[in-house]
């Protein structure tokens, strides 16, 4: 009879920290205490509790002591108050349910409702809960789904533990009942990996034994999975739990499996008594044949317990620095050898937990090779290709200008920027973008050869497209919005309205006559102007500036009252007379009869335009917009104006003495002209 023991079934990364750490505090002395079960193996919370870290309920039982807080993890609410009882805590919840609390809680961050698809009494589910900002709905199955009330928008994530199978089914319901879902998988990689394998295994042996606690939720998970493909599936916690006659009911091949919390003791515990079992049932063989054949094959066990292969990434203890290299523990029958070039964080002290990559499993000299930079880059490969399929921008620097484009780099990946790709325009000289941060959508992706191929000029048209659409949206006809103005043309001016441009017609610009926009305005000028238009269809705005400048006509009876004098511009001569220009948008008629102080046959020989005449105002009509001017009048007025002061000036002078002899020959003198 095979028996054959599943790759990665044990304690999981996460549990295996937890376990560790909590042994560690146990061994110290320290008085301590895990808040509900560290994880969910009977055995382990037995032996931490005989070795003074027994398991409470709630924070009131701490009662000042060390508290570990499980791998499930717990809400924030839980963590405030035991601070406020003052008990120190030891956070060890597993690195992806950490994950799973911090995306709950950034995507929840402005109210938005989060679906939790997990058991709903799991504390796993129940700690997560707890991060969330907005309402919280947890499901576990397709029909739960189908109730929820209709949603415009949510966030979807899962129990670290849970089926992939059964959480893509429920997803399937979510994306017909909320209108914007925004899908998180975060069942752990751990997880998935032990119930792929099971579900190989399962579809394969006669019989499977599934080892782990039976509050364990991923434990049950990996026994529902093989039980559905292997009926004769059994569920253990411990050795003695296995049937006499298991192993006597004539199975050709046994699979065993275990959940992420269960210990490698308790697994094999399970394998031994198996192996006992069977070699007992084997009566026939000699006894020393027995005895090899149980050696050998938990000699097999235990290199399966302790496997590791390229590309694997494991968790392992930092056990010696020197200047080149750091030697790490990764529970191999060897310590694994990280080169300082391939250590992402260099400040790596004695006894630091890290993530490594195992390289080689053997160097030529019995060394495992590990690199931690490999993670990183494997990460960032990763983000960057979740960024590319939500279709999302990246951030990147340019490192070199290349024939044909731009050479960036976006989070340690090299993406190449086609000179077509740069900007909308054509650009003559890349070299200026170097050193230069760029925002760049990814359009190409080569996942064999991991190679990027990315767009500026994308990125530059979505968010002009993105910037049009959101002026278009609120921009209405009559309302007053401030703008820039950007280019200037013979019939008008181009003003940037945040997104999209409007045209001032030279018409609009002034309420006097303008020969060219650049009278009145100025490119890069900052201006307020009124929405007079709006073509949606053909994406045409017109606007006015002069209807926000007082208009002339308004007030013309006060400012140029009846019988004032004033200075006006000569802008149009016609056969009745010449309009003079008071101000812009003002101007009034001298009748030719006005025009000169005798009679003229025609206006151009008394004014002519662009003289600069000083007229008399006879009358104003500012509902039909006339008024009536006097050159004439006003010469005559100002001539009189001029005798009087030349009067009073002779009548301020004193009167001199005349010698008689003097006297005649001056009134002769005066007397001569008229004779």
């Amino acid at each position: 009879m095979e028996i054959k023991v599943a790759p990665h079934a044990g304690f999981c990364m996460g549990v295996r920290r937890a376990v560790e750490a909590a042994w560690k505090v146990a061994e110290s002395g320290e008085s301590a205490c895990t808040l509900g079960e560290l994880i969910h193996n009977p055995q382990v919370v037995d032996a931490l509790s005989e070795k003074g870290i027994p398991s409470v309920t709630s924070p009131e039982e701490t009662a000042g002591r060390l508290v570990l807080i499980r791998s499930h993890g717990v809400s924030p609410e839980i963590l405030k108050r035991l601070t406020e009882l003052g008990s120190p805590v030891m956070d060890l919840t597993c690195p992806f349910v950490n994950r799973l609390h911090q995306i709950v809680a950034e995507k929840t961050e402005n109210g938005m409702p989060v679906i939790l698809v997990g058991e709903r009494d799991h504390p796993e589910v129940q700690g997560t809960a707890g991060w969330a900002r907005g309402d919280v709905y947890i499901v576990d199955r397709p029909e739960e789904a189908e109730a929820l009330p209709p949603l415009e928008s949510a966030l979807a994530c899962v129990q670290t533990t849970f089926p992939m199978e059964r959480w893509l089914e429920v997803l399937k319901t979510l994306r017909r009942k909320v209108d914007h879902l925004l899908e998180e998988c975060t069942i752990c990689s751990a997880t998935a990996t032990r119930q792929a394998e099971a579900t190989e295994m399962a579809s394969q042996m006669d019989a499977m034994v599934v080892v782990g606690g039976r509050r364990s939720a991923n434990t049950h998970k990996l026994y529902e999975v093989c039980h559905r493909l292997c009926p004769n599936t059994i569920l253990v916690e411990r050795a003695s739990e296995i049937p006499h006659d298991f192993l006597s009911s004539g199975f050709r091949s046994i699979g065993v499996t275990a959940g992420a919390s269960t210990p490698d003791d308790s697994l094999k515990e399970v394998v031994t008594i198996m192996t006992d079992m069977e070699i007992q049932n084997q009566v026939t063989e000699p006894q020393e044949a027995q005895e090899a054949s149980k050696n050998d094959f938990m000699a097999e066990v235990d290199a399966t317990l302790v496997r590791i292969r390229p590309g694997q990434t494991v968790t392992g203890k930092v056990v010696q620095i020197t200047d080149d290299e750091v030697s790490v523990n990764i529970g191999y029958k060897s310590d694994g050898i990280i080169k300082r070039a391939d250590l992402a964080q260099q400040d790596v002290k004695l006894d630091d937990e890290i993530e490594v990559e195992v390289v080689k499993v053997n160097d030529g000299e019995g060394n495992v090779v590990l690199s931690q930079r490999n993670i990183v880059n494997r990460k960032a490969w990763d983000a960057l290709m979740a960024k590319y399929e939500a279709g999302e921008y990246v951030e990147g620097v340019c490192k070199e200008a290349v024939k044909g484009g731009l050479i960036c780099n976006v989070d340690g990946v090299r993406a190449f920027v086609p000179a077509s790709q740069v900007a909308p325009r054509y650009i003559e000289k890349l070299g200026e973008f170097v050193g230069k941060d760029v925002r760049l959508k990814i359009i190409e992706i080569d996942k064999q050869k991991r190679r990027v191929v990315a767009s500026r000029k994308a990125v530059i048209i979505e968010e002009s497209e993105a910037r049009k659409k959101e002026a278009w949206d609120r921009l209405e006809e009559g309302m007053v919005i401030h703008g820039v103005v950007r280019r200037l043309t013979e019939f008008g001016a181009f003003v940037d309205l945040g997104g999209v441009d409007g045209l001032i017609h030279i018409t609009d610009l002034s309420w006097g006559r303008v020969h060219h926009p650049s009278e009145v305005v100025k490119p890069n000028q900052e201006i307020d102007v009124k929405i007079l238009g709006l073509d949606r269809e053909r994406e045409r705005i017109q606007l006015g500036y002069k209807q926000l400048q007082p208009r002339p006509w308004d007030n013309a009876d006060q400012k140029y009252p009846v019988g004032a004098i004033v200075e006006g511009k000569v802008v149009r001569i016609v056969a009745f007379g010449a309009f003079v220009e008071l101000e812009p948008g003002l101007d009034g008629l001298v009748h030719i009869s006005q025009c000169a102080p005798t009679k003229i046959a025609k206006v151009e020989d008394a004014v002519q335009v662009g003289d600069i005449r000083r007229v008399k105002v006879l009358s104003v009509d500012v509902e039909n917009k006339r008024i009536s001017l006097s050159i004439r009048q006003a010469m005559d007025d100002e001539a009189i104006e001029a005798d009087e002061e030349s009067l009073e000036l002779d009548d301020e002078q004193p009167v001199a003495s005349i010698d008689a002899e003097e006297a005649p020959v001056e009134a002769a003198e005066e007397a001569a002209p008229e004779a």
